[in-house]
């Protein structure tokens, strides 16, 4: 016989504990930040909130966008080893990265055109950095100045990337800006001898400033707040170049200079005083070719798949790199990084710090100054939540061993079948 259940009316006091009722959030900003949970649910929030050309020029990459594709399948296709019984109720998550201290292994990486995305721009990204003890990267093409990035973290790590012009002079008096303004390491990018192919911004006829067209008066209307925050505040221009008028890709082919070579690049490490980092590094033997030139560190990166489409993988290079050279080289990586976990399995294969720039601009098309906060958050939650399950408590003891890479391509080898 089946056991019969014996059913009452609920009392008041059995129910009072099950009831909990959120504080209600007045910001409809807060609301949407506080429901993503990853950088993917930013992303979807970024999408609904800013014009399209300004959000593929964020999320886009070159050709076919197969490197990008590459790079975040790479992260996914890994398997972690855990170990198990270990204690790990703290967890430090912070070590020396070009000699100085970060509290996380990662740095918010330059990003051109950034005030384009949300208004608010670089200094949203370099306050958010400066809060959570990362350093802060900011690009040649960026839309605040060298001296209002300063000013606006000045106890803040500062970073200067650059693009190397055909006009030495102007580059170099950007360098020096950098120097007297605090920046102590200078990203020196080398993958730019011409524009990629960016074929989203050719088809969205992404310009600086942008373009009131048909196409983007109609859009306009479905992103109001987007374009009267972009025309009640400071006209959108490069601060440290010339405005200009044309398109994005027509900028670059005009700037970048294809005779670029690693004379050049020693030639620069004579006039910096700080730290010297190279940037764009895909293969062993250019790594090899910088850290012989005596730079502080490289960075694994194709450029977040904007330039070369196929380009190999930096996530793939990185155990190899890390085995020739990461002993007397810093080791630094960035393209296809989405998740924390994503950050820890490239320090545990070697890297010594990870850049972010599409999972930060994310954040800001999805909320300006919070948004990043909470990029920064999500990232951070992530990456000590690994390590916890992955047993370990510090940086120092994540090593190759808790990371497969499973590969879903190989090279074709000649005369085996």
């Amino acid at each position: 016989m089946p056991t019969r259940l014996h059913r009452r009316v609920p009392k008041v006091r059995d129910l009072a504990p099950l009831i909990r009722f959120r504080r209600p959030r007045l910001s409809s900003t807060r609301r949407r930040l506080d429901a993503a949970l990853t950088i993917g649910d930013l992303r979807r929030i970024a999408m609904r909130r800013t014009p399209k050309a300004a959000f593929d020029y964020t999320d886009g990459a070159a050709e076919d966008e197969i490197s990008l594709d590459r790079a975040r399948q790479a992260f996914r296709d890994i398997e972690f080893h855990p170990g198990v019984l270990r204690n790990v109720t703290n967890v430090r998550t912070g070590w020396e990265v070009l000699g100085q201290p970060i509290a996380l292994p990662f740095a918010i990486a330059p990003t051109g055109f950034t005030r384009l995305m949300h208004t608010e721009g670089e200094i949203a990204g370099a306050r958010v950095a400066a809060a959570a003890g990362i350093p802060f990267s900011l690009s040649t093409l960026g839309t605040a100045s060298i001296e209002d990035v300063a000013s606006a973290i000045p106890q803040g790590r500062k970073w200067f990337q650059l693009y190397m012009w055909r006009d030495r002079d102007r580059s170099m008096a950007l360098v020096q800006r950098a120097a007297d303004a605090g920046f102590d390491t200078l990203l020196v990018t080398v993958d730019v001898p011409v524009a990629g192919a960016r074929l989203r911004d050719t088809r969205n006829g992404m310009s600086i400033p942008p373009a009131l067209t048909l196409r983007t008066v109609l859009d306009a209307s479905r992103h109001p707040r987007w374009w009267f925050d972009l025309l009640t505040t400071e006209p959108l221009a490069f601060a440290s170049l010339d405005r200009w008028s044309g398109t994005v890709g027509e900028y670059l082919d005009t700037m970048f200079d294809p005779s670029v070579t690693f004379a050049d690049l020693a030639w620069i490490k004579t006039q910096w005083p700080c730290k010297l980092v190279v940037k764009g590094i895909q293969t062993l033997d250019d790594a090899r070719a910088a850290a012989d030139l005596g730079v502080d560190g490289i960075v694994l990166s194709n450029h977040g798949g904007r330039q070369l489409d196929r380009a190999p993988v930096p996530f793939h290079l990185l155990p190899v790199v890390a085995r020739e050279l990461g002993a007397d080289t810093e080791i630094l990586l960035d393209t296809g990084i989405m998740s924390g976990a994503d950050i820890v399995a490239a320090i545990a294969l070697g890297a010594r710090c990870t850049l972010v720039g599409r999972a930060y601009l994310y954040g800001l098309m999805a909320g300006g100054e919070a948004g990043v906060g909470r990029a920064i958050e999500i990232l951070s939650g992530q990456l000590t939540r690994t390590m916890r399950l992955l047993g370990v408590t510090c940086l120092e003891e994540l090593s190759p061993k808790h990371v497969t890479q499973l590969r879903r391509l190989g090279p074709v080898v000649p005369g085996l079948s």
